[in-house]
């Protein structure tokens, strides 16, 4: 549905990265009220009521956002460039882990490792699978491997998401590896 898709990406720009566009103010941990979102769409003309809301959340592909327990605050699981804890804690992450980026951004990669760029983690998958699909989504799509239980050893802390996303601050060349890069 293409209202879902803008509804979505509106969604995504206004709870990660510019809330006040919309007139939206996130709490420290990035909640915000869903009657100030559903008030949002319609100042900019773009209808939305709450069960397009509450579809657009639940059939999210990858889960990006999540409803408080009263579902009365929404806010964006990860992602962000704007400054909320999210209140996430460090646990023990899978031996491996995957990256997926777009073939063009490999040499800078390769040279200075992954960087948070805008975004306040590097956003890791567990499989292969879905790195496929995040690289995909920027050009030609590439996989690094990340050595995610070495940099744990060494000192990096990573964190998960009720999505299953990985995060870490930064994954230094050392501990990457060329898993696929598409032809």
């Amino acid at each position: 549905m293409k209202t879902d898709t803008r509804i979505s990406k509106r969604l995504s720009f206004w709870l990660r990265h510019k809330p006040e566009d919309a007139g939206l103010e996130l709490s420290d941990d990035g909640w915000t009220d869903v009657v100030a979102v559903l008030n949002a769409f319609g100042a900019l003309g773009l209808e939305c009521n709450r069960d397009q809301l509450d579809r657009v959340v639940a059939t999210n592909d990858k889960k990006r956002f999540e409803f408080s327990n009263d579902g009365k605050r929404i806010r964006a699981r990860q992602g962000h460039s704007v400054n909320i804890d999210l209140g996430l804690t460090a646990l023990t992450p899978p031996e491996i882990l995957f990256h997926g980026t777009a073939t063009r951004f490999l040499p800078l990669i390769l040279a200075e490792g992954l960087k948070p760029m805008a975004r306040h983690h590097v956003h890791l998958s567990p499989d292969r699978e879905t790195a496929h699909k995040v690289g995909s989504r920027h050009g030609k799509p590439a996989i690094l491997q990340v050595a995610a239980g070495a940099m744990q050893a060494d000192g990096h802390r990573f964190y998960r998401t009720d999505n299953g996303v990985w995060l870490t601050d930064a994954v230094p060349t050392t501990f990457l590896t060329m898993s696929e890069v598409s032809p």
